[in-house]
């Protein structure tokens, strides 16, 4: 059976959830360890990074990346799942367009930190259970409040009026609810509103125009070239601070050693690198020696 190791920057088409996409290709290439750096929902397409053999050991970090989306709110109607999906629940006529102006103004209340509130229709779990299971039930319970960023919020068309769609493009932390930013947007212009649609076009480091569809997938796999498809697990580590060691260094990286540590790096997790440019660790701050670090993950060869 063949061994992967890398990151899979894969297009994942509406209608499949991550774990389907999973399963799809375990299926389709005999390989069971991957995993996923983040849930993408079934009805939102785009970048979804799968990781593969060793760099399953650094999903952890590459879901603590900011994600960038292309979507467009539906002003006039609002509905259970706060998207198209859902059931409509309040209606409002669009009775005259909104100048841009309008729009830009209240898009920019919403740059920086933000609070939102969990949907009830996600998997955030509530006295153990996840809240869409209560909303199915028709059980109201109290939903978290989360904090959240915004890095940018920007109209997706040159148009000086808009009617009930309004193309945008977000840039947010992990955790973001955009289905949520969509219903709170209408709100802010004074009517009921949904995400109509929605698109990931970047996570972290990885953009969907790197991304792989299905279709190519198994076409390079039929030739025996899947293993060309998979990026090293260092370039999911590229936005992440690192620290770069000599040999000497190096082998007590991959044995597990704690060691001083480097003065523009206290108190952070960041990645040590060889001179080779590969990555041999994760490393975190000594929880118990101060100005001491000791290891996260060790990727190379040595013990975890």
């Amino acid at each position: 059976m063949a061994e992967y190791d890398g990151l899979l920057p894969l297009y994942k088409p509406r209608g499949m959830t991550s774990h389907d996409c999973i399963a799809r290709l375990r299926k389709l290439l005999g390989f069971r360890k991957i995993g996923h750096t983040g849930t993408l929902d079934p009805e939102v397409d785009g970048v979804l990074v799968l990781c593969f053999g060793k760099a399953t050991k650094i999903a952890q970090y590459l879901l603590d990346y900011g994600k960038e989306y292309k979507g467009t709110v539906c002003l006039g109607t609002s509905t259970t799942t706060e998207d198209a999906g859902g059931e409509t629940i309040e209606s409002k006529e669009v009775s005259a367009a909104i100048g841009r102006e309008e729009v830009e103004a209240v898009f920019e209340t919403f740059k920086g930190e933000i609070e939102q509130t969990v949907p009830m229709y996600s998997a955030v779990k509530v006295n153990g259970r996840k809240l869409y299971e209560y909303a199915r039930e028709g059980i109201q319970v109290k939903q978290p409040v989360r904090k959240v960023r915004i890095y940018e919020l920007k109209l997706d068309s040159a148009s000086p009026m808009f009617e009930t769609l309004l193309p945008f493009i977000v840039s947010c932390s992990k955790g973001t609810y955009v289905r949520t930013l969509a219903v709170d947007i209408g709100r802010k212009l004074g009517y009921p509103a949904h995400l109509e649609s929605l698109t990931r076009i970047k996570a972290g480091s990885f953009a969907i125009d790197n991304c792989l569809t299905f279709e190519e997938i198994e076409n390079k796999q039929a030739v025996g070239q899947f293993s060309d498809c998979l990026e090293p697990l260092e370039s999911g580590l590229n936005l992440m601070e690192s620290w770069t060691v000599d040999d000497h260094i190096a082998v007590k990286i991959v044995h597990g050693a704690v060691l001083p540590s480097p003065k523009k790096l206290q108190g952070r997790t960041f990645a040590v690198f060889n001179q080779k440019g590969c990555c041999l660790a994760i490393y975190e701050q000594h929880p118990e020696k101060s100005g001491y670090v000791k290891p996260k993950k060790v990727l190379a060869n040595g013990p975890e």
